[in-house]
């Protein structure tokens, strides 16, 4: 396999960072947003009898989460070979 190319190399850099910002975002919102700021709000709404702002405090932040990696993981192999980092 040839070396990525300078270039390759700061594109690759370019997408992680941005893909991980993404990602961080979504992951505040869900954790910091749903679970606090906006947890009165969706307290209205309710899931399996549980108010929709305590059920995304304790379960569905943690599901987030999970779907959150499997994403990174795919996203980044998907990255790596587009740039060359990986074949």
């Amino acid at each position: 396999m040839a070396k990525p190319t300078r270039e390759n190399q700061r594109a690759y850099w370019k997408a992680t960072i941005r893909l991980t910002i993404g990602l961080l975002i979504i992951w505040f919102l869900v954790s910091f947003g749903a679970g606090i700021l906006f947890r009165e709000w969706l307290d209205q709404f309710s899931i399996g009898g549980a108010p929709l702002g305590f059920w995304f405090a304790q379960n569905g932040a943690i599901y987030v989460f999970v779907i959150l990696i499997v994403i990174y993981c795919i996203r980044m192999t998907q990255l790596e070979r587009k740039f060359g980092i990986k074949s």
